[in-house]
């Protein structure tokens, strides 16, 4: 399949402000019974991405992209949509409250509604080569709850690669304000009511193969590495202190 890496722009700051995550003002009953400000949401609809396919090269490639985004990540949009029209879900509420209450709904509302979540905070945290880390506030935070940001990173890793099949692996907010590293099965994540460990994620890494097979075939352990060279600290900082507020 032949790609185009520059059919695709960045967007200005202005047009990502549209993109999955928009700030709000409103509050919901968050998985911890108590009332909070929803800081980031996401909407029902797959979003535009925010750099081109190949952005990403050589840690991501873009064959891999274009097919991720445009088919397994479309798939979630589209069936969360069926989804919702089934159940009956206000899909103008953010996706984040029928999350937090997955257990009332069905197997397809739970695989796709997370599929659909978990692939738009993935994209908006990744952005081409950097080669810096965390800082300030964030670094701050992984060094007080991990000891030091080698130590989180390995702690991420071993999530990552020990998922058992297909997943996901987390950094996130819990209540207290710790931050945690998790992992999920399938398309499951903190924020759902039957997550072993909830909380608000702000940094999470997709190990389903599809993800990662063209490029590094059975070689997971070598995409998570690699992942950390097309992370955008920026936006995991701006998710963490909305988690915080």
């Amino acid at each position: 399949m032949k790609t185009n890496s520059n059919r695709r722009t960045f967007l200005t700051n202005s047009a990502k402000a549209s993109l999955t995550v928009g700030l709000l003002g409103t509050g919901i009953t968050d998985l911890f019974g108590k009332e909070s400000p929803l800081a980031f949401s996401t909407k029902y609809t797959q979003q535009p991405l925010a750099y081109g396919y190949g952005a990403l090269e050589p840690h991501i490639d873009a064959q891999t992209m274009e097919i991720h985004y445009t088919k397994h990540a479309a798939s979630y949009a589209n069936n969360l949509r069926d989804a919702a029209k089934e159940e009956g879900v206000d899909t103008t509420q953010p996706l984040e409250q029928m999350l937090s209450n997955i257990s009332k709904y069905s197997t397809k509302m739970r695989n796709n509604g997370g599929g659909h979540y978990n692939h738009e905070l993935f994209w908006s945290i990744l952005g081409p080569p950097a080669g810096s880390g965390p800082e300030g506030t964030l670094l701050n935070a992984i060094e007080a709850s991990f000891g030091s940001y080698e130590a989180f990173v390995s702690q991420f890793e071993t999530a990552a690669k020990t998922r058992f099949g297909s997943g996901w692996a987390w950094l996130l907010v819990e209540a207290s304000g710790k931050l945690v590293v998790s992992s999920t099965p399938n398309q499951d994540n903190p924020l759902m009511d039957i997550a072993e460990v909830k909380g608000t994620p702000i940094l999470g890494l997709d190990v389903w193969e599809h993800a990662y097979y063209l490029r590094y075939q059975n070689r997971r352990p070598d995409y998570v590495t690699a992942f950390w060279k097309v992370v955008n600290w920026k936006a995991v900082a701006d998710r963490f202190a909305a988690a915080k507020k």
